[in-house]
């Protein structure tokens, strides 16, 4: 494979503008990401330190492998809703321990006792699906108080699945280890009930399906968290933990201990050459303003080894750029956006996503796309027989798929390009994507022409001044919530990341999919020819 040649300008006022605009959108998301990691303030962290434990963030820390890092997924989850702490009161995401390649979470009991909220039931069981699909076993960090009562109705349904899927996790040979560091009801003592393994700390966990309060009240019962569910009680009368640790760290090296025990072999990275162009200069060359194109072979030089990459069809369908690269020494096969998707570039990369399924090659999608070409030409060459061979290649893919939104995501074009609703293993976003069905303005133009349409049809004049307002109201809408923010906090994506960090990321996306098998197929859904 041959190096691309890059012909970006760094000295050019373009540059300089989108630098601006991206090192603007790393501050929030930096700001963003320290709110999370904040837990519940200052006042509840130094509590839960004075009474003498480990922060659950120093919890994941110590039981990681030395110089392992950590893929956290959806830290902003909920971010998009004013006054909650983003990251459902939870941290979760992937890391090696005792050389084992494994999904870790913790609950963060500065944050409402652990509480379980809305988020943190949609972040579990997103994460969840990532350890079944890439075969990962899974280390929960317990201190939770249960179920967030006040909002229990948005909660008590969908939370159930979280309790299934450690089961059936097990019975696909993916083990769950359970450490207990303080208090769990309800919920949060099911978690380590249905667990491979638990470990529970000395005279500080506990775990019962109802705490002392809830006994008093429905037994007359008068009882101690201790003697009711306390670790000596479940480590030598009941026998649901499997083991008694005499403190934190204690706990985290028996954990550390069962994951070396598990006679795992995980996948190893394989290594790679840096990119012949410094990745600082994605800040400049990714537009702030999605309406203005940029070369996204220009992205791939940044990101790829050695800058190398084998195009696939290079003067055809140019508005889809696809071709093969090695990542962190993990083989690719690349579609990028350069531009509206055409019948040809749509038709192209079909044909591109049937060859990396036959080779059994992990996809990346890298998009920035404002959608399908429309218009009278567009039709008449078959755009939608086209575009939904693209969608029919996409939809039954089984090799692993990664989806980093470097641009725009708007209508179909998102479901072309492995959005989230066609279930890519990993989607992150940098902080100048935008997503919508369509753009602000296109919508309250078409807005305005039915508007129009319909008092033309029923003899009505326009009401201009109702008419401008609606517009007004309908762009702000949009534009608010088509913003990375909104996105990842709806959980449209698994993080929102530096641009800067992308190849990094990749790299520990790539290993994780590399656990399971990477299987092709060679069998589709009905193609229009």
């Amino acid at each position: 494979m041959r190096p691309l040649t890059s012909r970006v300008d760094t000295r050019s006022s373009n540059f300089a503008r989108n630098r601006e605009a991206n090192l603007a959108g790393v501050a929030r998301l930096a700001k963003a990401l320290a709110k999370a990691r904040g837990g519940g303030g200052a006042r509840y962290v130094q509590r839960h330190i004075d009474r003498g434990r480990l922060l659950p963030r120093d919890r994941v820390g110590r039981l990681l492998d030395r110089d392992s890092p950590f893929l956290e997924v959806c830290p902003l989850a909920g971010m998009h809703e004013g006054g909650i702490v983003p990251g459902g009161s939870m941290i979760a995401g992937i890391g090696v321990v005792s050389g084992v390649r494994c999904l870790i979470t913790a609950s963060d009991a500065t944050v409402q006792g652990g509480a379980i909220n809305t988020w943190g039931v949609q972040r579990s069981a997103r994460v969840a699906q990532i350890a079944l699909e890439n075969r990962l076993p899974t280390v929960n960090l317990i201190e939770s108080a249960g179920a967030d009562l006040p909002n229990q109705a948005e909660i008590f349904v969908p939370g159930g699945s979280g309790f299934r899927s450690i089961t059936r996790r097990s019975a696909e040979k993916l083990p769950t280890v359970s450490l207990v560091f303080g208090s769990c009801t309800a919920g949060g003592a099911y978690i380590p009930g249905m667990s491979d393994y638990t470990v529970m700390v000395k005279e500080q966990a506990a775990m019962y399906l109802a705490g002392p309060p809830l006994v008093k009240m429905a037994l007359g019962e008068v009882v101690d968290d201790e003697t009711l569910g306390g670790a000596d009680l479940h480590s030598r009368t009941s026998g649901v933990s499997d083991h008694l640790a005499i403190d934190e760290v204690d706990a985290l090296r028996i954990g550390r201990e069962i994951m070396a025990n598990l006679g795992w072999q995980s996948a190893r990275v394989p290594g790679g050459d840096e990119p012949a162009y410094d990745p600082e200069e994605l800040l400049g060359i990714a537009s702030s303003d999605v309406k203005v194109p940029f070369d996204c072979r220009e992205v791939i030089a940044r990101v790829v080894d050695g800058s190398r990459f084998h195009e696939f069809k290079p003067l055809y369908g140019s508005t889809l750029v696809t071709g093969w690269a090695e990542i962190g020494g993990f083989r690719v096969g690349i579609l990028a956006n350069n531009g509206v998707l055409h019948a040809d570039s749509a038709g192209k990369g079909a044909q591109f996503i049937h060859l990396c399924n036959q080779s059994d090659t992990p996809l990346l999608f890298l998009q920035n796309i404002t959608g399908f070409m429309v218009g009278q030409s567009a039709e008449a060459q078959g755009i939608i027989r086209a575009g939904s061979k693209l969608i029919n290649a996409v939809s039954n893919s089984t090799v692993p798929a990664i989806t980093v939104m470097i641009g725009g995501s708007y209508g179909a074009g998102n479901y072309a390009m492995m959005g989230r609703a066609y279930e890519p293993r990993f989607l992150f976003t940098w902080p100048n994507h935008r997503i919508a069905v369509m753009g602000p303005e296109q919508l309250a133009g078409v807005l305005e022409i039915v508007k129009r349409d319909s008092a033309a049809r029923k003899g009505k004049p326009v009401d201009e001044n109702q008419l401008a307002m609606l517009k007004q109201m309908l762009v702000g809408k949009v534009e608010h919530e088509s913003t990375c923010w909104s996105a990842t906090g709806r959980l449209w994506d698994d993080g929102v990341i530096d641009p800067r960090d992308t190849r990094t990321v990749l790299i520990q996306a790539l290993a994780t999919v590399h656990e399971a098998p990477v299987t092709g197929t060679m069998r589709w859904g009905t193609f229009r020819h």
